[in-house]
C-alpha cells in the first residue's frame, strides 16, 4: 500500500492532479469557516444538538450550515438542481433526448440549464433558511439590506462551490460533489473527538467497546453493499462474413446492489425537513389555533419512533424510484437484440426485458433496506446506548466509504493507463 503511494506522487501528471484538488478542497473549507455576522454561537450549537434533520442537513452543506459561513448551503441548491432535472427528463422527451442522444454538446447544454436552475434555488432556500434560523434565535434583527446582502453572498457562495466542484471533477479523480461532502465530514471529526473526550465516563467502559463494534460493523457492511453486484451473463450469438467469425464472446452485464448511491437519502431528507420547516415558521403566527397545529406537527416529529419509521419509509421507496430512473431495461434489452447479445435461456426481447425489471426489483430490494437502516442507524444507536456523543453517522460513513472507493479506483485506472501507454 506504502509504495502504491509512493508511486502515485512520482508520477507528475498524477501528483499535480491531487496536490490541485487538494489545493481547492482547503480553499472550500476556509469559505466554510467564514460565518456571517450577527450569528449567536451558543444557541447556534444548541439548536443542531437538538435537531437531527438539520445535522443531516449540514452533512450535505460541507460543515457550512453549523457554522453559518458564507456557504451555508454547500452544494445544496447544485444537488437540489440536479436532481429536479433528471426528474424533468423522465417528463419532456426533448430534454431526454437533448441528454442522452445529442452527444457531448447535449450534455453541456443540460449542465448549463441546471446552473442557472442553481441560482434562484440557492437565493430561496437561503432566505428560508435564514428566516428559521432568525426565528430559533440563532441570529439577531436583520433589516431588509442586511437580509438582501447575505441571500446574495450565501447564493455567491454556492455558486462558487459549484465551480470549485466542477474543476475538481474535470480532473478525473472523483467526483467534485462528493469529495467536497467528504471533506466537509472529515474536517467534522476533531471536534467529534474532542466532544467525546470531554463527556468520557469510564464507568461507561462497555458501551464504548459496543461503540467501536458497531463502527467497526457499519464500515464493514458499507464496502460489501457498495461493492456487491449481481452479474447476468450475456452471450453473443455468432455471424458468419465470408470466411470469417464474429461474435460468439461470453460476457455479464453488472447490477449493482446500491445502484441510487446516497440520492434517495436525500431526497428523503427534503421530504421529511418541509413539514417540520413550515411548522417552525406557523409557531410565530398570531393566531392560537395555528400554533396549536404547528406545535402538534413539531412533536409528533420529534418523536424518535415516528420520525426513523417515516425516515426508514422514504429513502426505502426513494431508492426504487431513482434506482427506476438510472436502469432502463426496456432500452438494455433493446440494445442486446440489436447487438446480437442475449441471456442465456430467455428469449430476447420482452422475455429479456421483464427478466432484467424482475432481477432488479429484487436487488433493490437489498440496496433499499440497507439504505434505510444506514440512514436510521444514528438514531437506534443513541437510543440504546443514551449518549448524544456517540452517534456514528450512517450516512457519513457511506459518504466517506464510497468516495474512498471510487477515488481510488480512478487512480489506479489512470496509473494503469499509464502503464499501458509505456508498451
Amino acid at each position: 500500500m506504502l509504495e502504491k503511494i509512493t508511486h502515485i506522487f512520482r508520477v507528475p501528471e498524477l501528483r499535480n492532479k491531487l496536490l490541485f484538488i487538494f489545493a481547492l478542497l482547503l480553499v472550500f473549507r476556509v469559505a466554510a469557516n467564514i460565518p456571517l455576522p450577527g450569528v449567536d454561537p451558543e444557541r447556534l450549537r444548541t439548536f443542531f444538538e437538538s435537531n437531527q434533520l438539520f445535522g443531516l442537513l449540514n452533512i450535505f452543506s460541507g460543515g457550512g450550515l453549523s457554522n453559518i459561513s458564507i456557504v451555508l448551503l454547500g452544494l445544496g441548491p447544485y444537488i437540489t438542481a440536479s436532481i429536479i432535472m433528471q426528474l424533468l427528463t423522465m417528463i419532456i422527451p426533448k430534454l431526454e433526448q437533448m441528454y442522452k442522444e445529442e452527444g457531448e454538446i447535449g450534455r453541456q447544454r443540460f449542465t448549463m440549464w441546471t446552473r442557472w436552475l442553481t441560482v434562484p434555488l440557492a437565493a430561496l432556500q437561503t432566505f428560508g433558511m435564514i428566516t428559521l434560523l432568525r426565528s430559533q434565535g440563532v441570529l439577531g434583527t436583520l433589516s431588509a439590506f442586511d437580509m438582501t446582502v447575505i441571500v446574495i453572498t450565501a447564493s455567491a457562495g454556492t455558486i462558487f462551490l459549484m465551480w470549485l466542484g466542477e474543476l475538481i471533477t474535470e480532473k478525473g479523480i472523483g467526483n467534485g460533489v462528493s469529495m467536497m461532502i467528504f471533506a466537509g465530514i472529515v474536517a467534522s471529526l476533531p471536534s467529534l473527538i474532542t466532544q467525546f473526550v470531554a463527556t468520557f465516563d469510564p464507568t461507561l467502559l462497555f458501551t464504548y467497546l459496543l461503540f467501536i463494534g458497531m463502527g467497526l460493523f457499519t464500515v464493514v457492511g458499507v464496502v460489501y453493499v457498495t461493492e456487491a453486484q449481481r452479474n447476468i451473463p450475456i452471450t453473443y450469438a455468432k455471424r458468419m462474413r465470408g470466411a470469417t467469425t464474429y461474435g460468439g464472446a461470453s460476457t455479464h452485464l453488472p447490477l449493482r446492489v446500491n445502484q441510487a448511491g446516497v440520492i434517495p437519502i436525500i431526497f428523503a431528507i427534503s421530504i421529511i425537513l418541509f413539514p417540520e420547516m413550515i411548522a417552525n415558521f406557523l409557531l410565530q403566527a398570531q393566531n392560537a389555533s395555528v400554533v396549536s397545529f404547528a406545535s402538534a406537527i413539531q412533536k409528533i416529529f420529534q418523536n424518535q419512533w415516528f420520525y426513523g419509521g417515516l425516515y426508514f419509509a422514504l429513502v426505502v421507496v426513494f431508492t426504487y424510484f431513482y434506482t427506476a430512473v438510472v436502469f432502463d431495461p426496456q432500452k438494455i434489452a433493446e440494445n442486446l437484440q440489436k447487438q446480437g447479445g442475449y441471456i442465456p435461456g430467455i428469449r430476447p426481447g420482452t422475455s429479456t426485458m421483464q427478466y432484467l425489471h424482475h432481477i432488479v426489483n429484487r436487488i433493490t430490494l437489498a440496496g433499499s433496506l440497507f439504505l434505510g437502516a444506514i440512514a436510521v442507524l444514528p438514531i437506534a444507536l443513541q437510543n440504546i446506548t443514551g449518549i448524544q456523543a456517540l452517534t456514528i453517522g450512517g450516512t457519513s460513513v457511506l459518504i466517506v466509504v464510497s468516495v474512498v472507493i471510487e477515488t481510488i479506483k480512478q487512480i489506479e485506472s489512470q496509473l494503469a493507463m499509464r502503464e499501458y501507454d509505456r508498451f
